[in-house]
């Protein structure tokens, strides 16, 4: 089966071809920080306008590079939800219009349960069941994976996610947009032993996070070496960063760990846009070689947004005789726990 699959979510247009027998034919992504940059942020009435300009060209040269046209096209897939409403809009107009003149199915799919099937895309897949780690600029869950569309919500963040404190420290630090890379590149030059952040709810039991009060500490430390320039010297940013990424990751691992010792599960996934954290991978792969568990995740360029993983998604939920009505779908929250197992109704 040869699945068109289309990304746009929030501030990434991503379109992919997948066939559930040669693997990704070919893909494209196009990425907006430069639009949102200036603003700090993602504007999303200008990412709406983004992926109304980029979509249908991309889509031409995807078909093109995978050497296909319309009519070996056996479905189309987008992402349905969670995200932006325009956005998604967006995406579900185009596929689903598409689908209807080209005689295919269509399939809404879940923004996170792309992500958290994204390594299956690699030549050494994980295997059922799995612990998945989901951690974005929107999201931080520990998800127990028994089978696509069996899934349990072991903890989440209670306020802001893994990605988003991220961003939001690069900015008390005078970094760019997306903060993430940038505070990864800052920490780099820092002295780990300088300062020493919290570790949030990790003194007390349970698999939930919380990053408002990390995200306030770093404030208010950011306050305390600003000195007459109004921002700490550049070495004194260096070191906050380095302890913030420092008091992310290890909060994560720490987390990570429990629920593997919790679920008994062998195997962790590492998905979303965080999970393409060098230090975290690193700290992750050492924490979890003691238990002989096994951390798997996918290549840099599929952890963000993209459209390969919504066509595999896709492509698994179609192949098993999934499909949407003519409606388009667009939901800006959609729980992960709420979707059916792949050929079962909704």
């Amino acid at each position: 089966m040869r699945v068109l699959g289309i990304e746009t979510s929030c501030d990434e247009t991503g379109v992919a071809v997948y066939d559930s027998a040669a693997g990704l034919l070919a893909h494209d992504l196009y990425s907006q920080i430069d639009l949102h940059a200036c603003y700090g942020g993602v504007v999303p009435e200008l990412a709406s306008r983004d992926h109304v300009r980029r979509l249908l060209p991309m889509i031409r040269a995807v078909l093109a590079r995978a050497g296909c046209g319309p009519d070996a096209i056996d479905g189309v897939a987008y992402t349905a939800g969670p995200g932006l409403i325009g956005a998604l809009m967006v995406g579900g107009a185009v596929g689903r219009s598409l689908a209807y003149a080209w005689g295919v199915p269509a399939i809404g799919v879940h923004h996170m349960e792309g992500h958290l099937l994204a390594p299956m895309l690699e030549a050494e897949p994980p295997a059922f069941p799995f612990l998945a780690l989901l951690v974005s600029g929107g999201h931080t869950q520990l998800v127990g994976v028994q089978a696509i569309g069996v899934y349990e919500l072991l903890g989440e963040s209670l306020d802001d996610a893994a990605g988003e404190a991220f961003d939001k420290a690069a900015k008390m630090l005078g970094l760019g947009y997306p903060g993430g890379p940038e505070i990864a590149r800052l920490a780099a030059g820092g002295d780990p032993g300088r300062f020493r952040f919290p570790r949030p709810m990790t003194g007390r039991p349970g698999l939930d996070f919380s990053f408002s009060g990390l995200k306030t500490f770093t404030l208010n430390t950011v306050a305390d070496y600003a000195g007459d320039a109004g921002i700490p010297d550049a070495q004194t940013r260096a070191d906050i960063a380095c302890a913030f990424q420092e008091a992310v990751v290890d909060t994560l691992v720490i987390k990570c760990g429990r629920a593997l010792d919790a679920t008994g599960l062998p195997t962790l996934v590492i998905a979303g846009g965080v999970s393409a954290n060098r230090l975290l991978r690193e700290r992750l792969e050492a924490a979890l070689a003691p238990r002989g568990a096994r951390v798997y995740y996918a290549r840099p360029e599929f952890c963000t947004d993209n459209g390969a993983m919504i066509a595999y998604a896709g492509c698994r939920r179609l192949a098993a005789g999934g499909g949407d009505d003519l409606a388009i779908r667009a939901l800006p929250r959609w729980p992960i726990t709420s979707l059916p197992p792949p050929g079962a109704t909704p």
